[in-house]
């Protein structure tokens, strides 16, 4: 797949009854995305297109080896490396990063590996003014987008048109040696992104269009990546689907869900991915009474009536985490996590959040008891 993306739509509330969805701006960010198996060997001429001769390389600790693959046919290009990322970018990660540029001189950054990599990458991108160049080897989709995260005491979520890839370069058969539990919780990250993006603020019929295909792709893709990983027609869809679901939450915005993952992640230091993966169910839930019809499209995606239910159940086929128990999470936590996330999402959810029915919540998505409506 080629083709432009990173678009940004503004969006309106005009009187006489109209909505973003009958009204919006369009506006295309440059970003260059290329698609196919063997595509990473692709690399070195993309990243001369971009006018770099000397890089940085930033690599997950899971792509270790494609990284030193990539490094290899990179040559002298690679003045430096990063090798450890760590998850929710913290703040001193930045800084030693920034140093290293500082040491080198690098025209420009490459990425290979999952979410953190990336958002070190975008981060780095954003505070050196360097292009970058990314490898997805998860369904992130981060790549898609210009938002990025850097966590001090707490993590703060930014956008910043410089944060965007200016190429993203997908190679399915990077992925086929991804955990199960890798693929079904990054790959639930991808669908909270779709589903949140069919009720966030700057929703509009293009991102339902993509959001909804990046569902029912997910849907089909992830059961058979995960029983059968060397699936490359599964692969290249879930990683379409990926890119689906970061360009529609980087233009629709995010609500209560990503909230929620960004407090009890960034603070308590939790895998993101599993956030998402124990939490959409019942987000989906909370959000269905002010969001009836993203609900219906999220369920029809699915194949069910049922659209909390039917993310459960598709959480439970993947073998997902389904309580924030399990992942270690405190249950001490929970009060102030609810006053943290009702102060964060301020106006973005289409349901106001209020204390009780918020705790109500998330006491059942503690207990992993099957979402309700609250």
């Amino acid at each position: 797949m080629t083709g432009r993306g990173g678009i940004q739509l503004k969006s309106h509330q005009p009187g006489g009854g109209a909505t973003q969805r009958d009204r919006f701006d369009f506006e295309m960010r440059a970003q260059r995305v290329v698609l196919g198996a063997g595509r990473v060997r692709d690399v070195p001429e993309e990243l001369s297109s971009l006018g770099v001769g000397r890089a940085i390389l930033i690599a997950s600790r899971s792509a270790k080896r494609a990284a030193d693959d990539l490094a290899g046919a990179l040559g002298p290009v690679i003045v430096a490396r990063i090798h450890e990322v760590v998850q929710h970018v913290p703040e001193r990660e930045v800084a030693t990063a920034l140093d290293l540029v500082a040491t080198t001189s690098p025209e420009g950054l490459v990425t290979i590996g999952g979410g953190s990599a990336i958002g070190l990458g975008k981060a780095i991108a954003v505070e050196a003014g360097l292009p970058l160049l990314v490898v997805p080897t998860t369904y992130s989709g981060s790549e898609a987008t210009s938002i990025y995260g850097i966590t001090g005491e707490h993590k703060r979520t930014r956008r910043d048109p410089a944060a965007l890839p200016r190429v993203v370069v997908y190679d399915p058969a990077l992925t086929t040696s991804m955990p199960a539990t890798v693929t079904a919780t990054s790959g639930l990250n991808a669908v909270a992104h779709s589903v949140e993006a069919l009720y966030s603020p700057g929703a509009n019929p293009l991102t339902d269009l993509f959001a909804t295909e990046s569902i029912r792709l997910l849907a089909g893709a992830l059961p058979v990546a995960v029983t059968r990983p060397d699936d490359l027609s599964a692969r290249v869809d879930a990683l379409q689907a990926a890119y689906l679901a970061g360009w529609s939450t980087a233009t629709a915005g995010t609500a209560l869900h990503h909230t929620l993952c960004h407090v009890i992640g960034g603070t308590h230091h939790l895998g993101h991915s599993e956030l998402h993966a124990v939490l959409l169910p019942y987000v989906a839930g909370y959000n269905a009474p002010a969001a009836p019809e993203a609900m219906v499209t999220v369920a029809a995606a699915l194949g069910t009536s049922d659209a909390p239910g039917g993310l459960r159940r598709l959480a439970e086929r993947l073998e997902a985490p389904t309580a924030l128990a399990a992942l270690g999470l405190p249950h001490s936590a929970l009060d102030d996590i609810v006053a943290r996330a009702i102060t964060a999402v301020g106006e973005r959810n289409p349901r106001a959040p209020d204390a009780t029915s918020l705790r109500w919540m998330l006491e059942d998505a503690y207990a992993g008891r099957p979402p309700g409506h609250y």
